[in-house]
């Protein structure tokens, strides 16, 4: 049973990150067809904040009492329901209103797909979380490499998303044999969502500033590289794929590392070299330069949120309960920073608005001590 829950899981995090890799990927088109400026770009992407942040709280609740089973499978299905809605907004108030209710779809299935992590960790004699969040990005680097061919076959983003929803309702139905049952971890007398410990406040704080600079890089590296380098569509998700592809390397290695080097030397080293990849994509202005800084900043990034995620586990009185409280924290910076970019970047300019990533990088470094653990 473990072997096929961690299967599953894994399945699960691909699911969710081929999802938001297929959205991030089709920003520049579907922004090209609303016809809009950065800053209403911002407003659409704060509505997914929102839409997130109101339904995270209940999430975890929900997935405490009815278990976290029920609730990622859920969520998956809902994932799949609400990702064609992205390509079906014909104005910039629709494509709010979707995104809001993609974004509380997703940030559901994260919250309870990280929550089932930690109970099918628990079952392994060795670290694995981090293997989960490898299988996130490898779903969307998959998804951003289809949606640069799509944009280059001039496939529509409805015709994109339709399909990858059909992969995840798919998985959704295959996902019941595999999860662990909901005897795992539901606790039907449970309290509620709970505010973060003081324990838990130094960890909360370095998942807001990893997320909210993944979420920024996610969502304006391909508008970056397009508006303010002057690439191509279909070069513009170069950024984004290069992103995900060593978000993706750093995450398979991320278990091993953090044996050899412990937590706290690994979240430094790796806050400095994302700072530095990130100062890259800005300094020199090229398209090659670009992406490289891209590319380390996800390698940069890659072990931030398994690691925070694992020792929150460990410092909480139950795992799930710290994977929720953290999440919660570190999930509504995800989301929130994308749009508070894009307001930013209507008043200085897109490429300064970005210097705000080095500066969370920089953050990453100061907080690493809060990774240790007894």
């Amino acid at each position: 049973m473990p072997r096929a829950a961690r299967t599953a899981v894994t399945v699960a995090f691909f699911a969710s990150g081929a999802a938001y890799g297929s959205f991030v990927s089709r920003i520049p088109a579907l922004k090209e067809k609303l016809g809009d400026g950065e800053a209403e770009l911002g407003l659409v992407l704060l509505a997914g904040a929102v839409g997130a942040v109101i339904v995270l709280p209940a999430a975890g609740w929900l997935a405490g009492r009815v278990g976290s089973r029920r609730v990622t499978r859920g969520a998956l299905l809902a994932v799949a329901a609400s990702l064609p809605l992205l390509a079906l907004a014909p104005a910039l108030i629709a494509f709010a209103i979707a995104f809001a209710v993609f974004g509380a779809c997703t940030s559901t299935l994260d919250l309870a797909m990280n929550a089932h992590g930690v109970a099918v960790e628990e079952r392994y004699a060795r670290p694995i979380f981090s293997s989960f969040h490898a299988s996130w990005s490898l779903g969307g680097l998959t998804a951003a490499g289809a949606g640069g061919v799509a944009a280059a076959l001039d496939v529509s983003p409805l015709a994109q998303l339709s399909g990858v929803a059909l992969i995840v309702a798919a998985i959704f139905v295959w996902s019941a044999r595999g999860l662990l049952p909901r005897e795992a971890d539901a606790q039907p007398a449970g309290s509620g969502f709970r505010r973060p410990s003081s324990a838990l406040l130094a960890l909360a704080a370095l998942a807001f500033a990893g997320l909210l600079a993944e979420g920024a890089a996610a969502d304006w590296s391909g508008v970056y590289l397009r508006d303010s380098v002057g690439t191509s569509e279909a070069a513009a998700t170069v950024g984004f794929a290069a992103f995900a592809a060593t978000m993706t390397l750093g995450r398979v290695v991320g278990d091993r590392l953090t044996e050899a080097w412990g937590p706290v030397a690994l979240t430094r080293r790796a806050g400095l070299l994302a700072s530095a990849g990130m100062a890259l994509a800005l300094g020199m202005g090229g398209a090659a330069t670009g992406v490289a800084g891209f590319a380390c900043l996800g390698i940069g990034l890659a072990t931030i949120v398994p690691t925070v995620f694992r020792a929150a586990g460990r410092r909480a009185s139950s795992p799930g309960a710290g994977i929720a409280a953290v999440s919660t924290v570190g999930y509504s910076a995800f989301l929130v920073g994308p749009p508070a970019i894009g307001f930013l970047a209507e008043a200085i300019g897109l490429r300064a608005a970005l210097t705000v990533l080095v500066a969370l990088c920089l953050l990453i470094v100061a907080l690493a001590g809060s990774t240790r653990v007894a």
